[in-house]
């Protein structure tokens, strides 16, 4: 297919689009083509098909297809509004008055996709609910097998009891993911517990432990071979498979569980990282191609399209425009976040060229006076906005107007040089001024990390073996030196981390050197304070309220940072530090989440 003038071929070789074509819809279109050139396709056909999908079962609703027909139904609506806004045009009207008319059809794309929609979510309301009953379930299952656990005298006689608790625990469905890896480890502490005081009938239970060691071996053997399988995603996959089945297995000989343990863990590491590193190959080849195009974007954004101002400097521009377009179609796929949104900007960046050139061959008027009149604002707000010390909002703005005088076309010669000095000069007073500024707040940090420095000194001389500084007066100093370093300002960023490890670990030591312990002292504290309380029950009840809400919000944010945790991945300095950062807060939560167990705890105990 020949490629005309202002125009280019999206990623996908089968689409017939144009970068020079105008796209008048709020949907998104992307570069995915029609799955077939050869078939003739309708707004009719694909809402018919939509319907007979928006018929199935909510089940068998595959959302790529439905995703596919509303997007071949807006290309086709699309080319629509298009031709009939050059017809509006060709008729002799402005082309801003143009309004598209209304669709029945688009209409009637929404309400089947609403109806889908509905049906995908009391799919999923559906789905929530079982899970829902399945974690209650399981979770008096659990308890269940704890309660005969701790009945030592008649453990032998829950025996059966407890087989038909996991077999039912076994056969029921999923639980809501967030609390999937809690119940199972619950479940299988609950059930070795069991094992572990089950001591009557050994010889039965060492067939059991006997038969799961097996059960275990072939999985294990199962997990070596697929190291080898050469289709990474096949691997992955058996390898979930083979992780439900192990889960479903009952517990092997106490001596005998790290071993066997290890051993499946080991083979699912491999497959685990060749997974990754499919995907990690697969990720940085977008990435390249994400860059590639990011940068062909660049270069035409840098390109001055209000600069020509002959025949000659259009056509040698056209020539730039046609040349990125072929380098474009030479790259492959981006990620699927970035792919559309490049090629958007890419084609708006076509788009928004040919039609200049196609208005300055129409029409070439004289624009320098309102250009010098722009400029001139763009002047004003600058010279008005040099002096401020609002540093980061006032970059910004300037950045901004900076922009913003760029897109300006040019002004007459005897004005051009003038406006511009102005212009640079207010931006270059602020931006000095900054500097100045910036150059301040280093020796600020210079000066705290000298500090910080010298207390972390004092806290070592403190912890040192030839120190002899009574346990109280030692104490004192240390609260003396927390609060200093507590009051003392930022360091410079790359020393923070090294700075504050360092400061965390000697603290810790003289903690536990001079056997400091604070959540000990709090606990107490808070006792003292609930005893005073004791007797008056809705000043308890309130209270158990107010600590049952703050533990319900530290246990939601140590789930946010454990998902995140699972998708961080740390390639730089900068990253390690994040990565660090975020441990340290994920470890206070805990800490205080015990706290705050404790504390209802003694609560109830007042209740009880």
């Amino acid at each position: 297919m020949e490629l005309r003038k202002g125009s280019i071929i999206p990623d996908q070789p089968e689409a017939d689009q144009t970068l020079n074509e105008t796209v008048d819809t709020t949907e998104a279109v992307t570069e995915t083509p029609v799955e077939n050139e050869s078939k003739t396709v309708t707004k009719e056909s694909l809402l018919q098909s939509l319907s007979d999908i928006a018929e199935l079962e909510a089940e068998n609703i595959a959302a790529d297809k439905v995703a596919l027909i509303k997007q071949q139904f807006y290309m086709i609506h699309n080319e629509e509004i298009k031709a009939a806004k050059e017809a509006f045009v060709g008729a002799g009207n402005a082309p801003e008055a143009f309004v598209a008319q209304a669709d029945p059809d688009e209409e009637k794309l929404k309400e089947i996709l609403n109806a889908i929609k509905a049906k995908k979510g009391q799919l999923r309301e559906r789905q929530e609910a079982e899970q829902q009953r399945n974690y209650e379930r399981k979770l008096e299952i659990i308890k269940e097998l704890d309660i005969v656990s701790n009945d030592t005298d008649n453990v032998n006689r829950h025996y059966p009891k407890v087989k038909e608790l996991q077999t039912e625990f076994k056969s029921m469905g999923e639980v809501p993911p967030q609390h999937a890896a809690a119940v199972w480890k619950a479940y299988q502490e609950a059930v070795e517990r069991f094992y572990d005081q089950w001591k009557v009938n050994k010889e039965l239970r060492d067939y059991d432990f006997k038969k799961n060691l097996s059960e275990k071996q072939l999985l294990v053997d199962e997990a070596q071979k697929l190291v080898e399988e050469k289709d990474v995603i096949t691997a992955f996959k058996r390898l979930q498979e083979l992780h439900e089945k192990w889960r479903e297995i009952g517990p092997v000989a106490k001596e005998l569980r790290e071993e066997i343990w290890s051993q499946f863990k080991d083979a699912s590491a491999v497959i685990n990282k060749r997974y990754q590193a499919f995907f990690e190959e697969r990720k940085n080849r977008e990435r390249e191609n994400e860059m590639a195009k990011t940068a062909l974007c660049e270069r035409l954004e840098a390109l001055d399209l209000n600069a020509p101002a002959s025949f000659a400097a259009w056509d040698d521009m056209t020539k730039q425009i046609l040349q990125a377009q072929e380098d474009w179609k030479k790259l492959g796929f981006a990620s699927k976040k970035a792919n559309n949104a490049l090629f958007a900007r890419f084609r708006a960046i076509c788009d928004d060229f040919f039609a200049r050139k196609a208005a300055f061959f129409k029409q070439m008027k004289d624009t320098h006076a309102e250009n010098l009149a722009k400029k001139t604002a763009l002047c004003e707000q600058a010279e008005a906005l040099k002096d401020s010390t609002d540093w980061k909002q006032t970059t910004d703005k300037l950045i901004a107007l900076q922009k913003e005088w760029k897109t300006i076309g040019t002004v007459a010669k005897k004005h051009s040089d003038a406006i511009w000095n102005r212009f640079l000069a207010a931006c270059d007073y602020f931006f000095e001024q900054k500097k100045k500024n910036a150059s301040g707040t280093r020796k600020t940090e210079q000066s705290n990390l000298a500090i910080k420095q010298d207390i972390i000194a004092q806290l070592k001389a403190l912890n040192s073996a030839d120190d002899k500084t009574p346990r109280n007066e030692a104490i004192k100093q240390l609260h003396e030196l927390r609060n200093k370093w507590q009051n003392t300002g930022h360091v410079p960023f790359k020393e923070k981390d090294k700075l504050h490890e360092t400061y965390r670990v000697v603290v810790g030591e003289l903690f536990d050197k001079l056997d400091i312990h604070e959540n000990k002292a709090k606990i107490s504290s808070f006792e003292s304070s609930i005893n005073e309380m004791e007797g008056d029950e809705n000043k308890l009840y309130r209270e158990r309220e107010r600590l049952l809400r703050a533990y319900e919000n530290r246990r939601n944010e140590l789930h946010t940072y454990e998902n995140n945790l699972g998708f961080f991945n740390s390639r730089s300095k900068n990253g390690d530090s994040m990565l660090r950062e975020m441990q340290r807060k994920m470890q206070r939560i805990k800490e205080d989440l015990s706290q705050l167990e404790k504390k209802i705890e003694i609560i109830d105990s007042k209740l009880s």
